[in-house]
């Protein structure tokens, strides 16, 4: 791997972490969220 990958993939992570977190602040995400998992039984 080259010495730019690693770091590439940590500010990924980060990123992909910091969107999740945002779609968690949204409380009608979440309850579409349950609604669409609640579907699936």
């Amino acid at each position: 791997m080259h010495r730019a990958t690693k770091p590439l993939l940590w500010c990924v992570a980060l990123a992909a972490l910091a969107g999740v977190f945002a779609l968690y602040t949204r409380p009608e995400f979440l309850v579409a969220l349950a609604d669409q998992l609640w579907a699936c039984f």
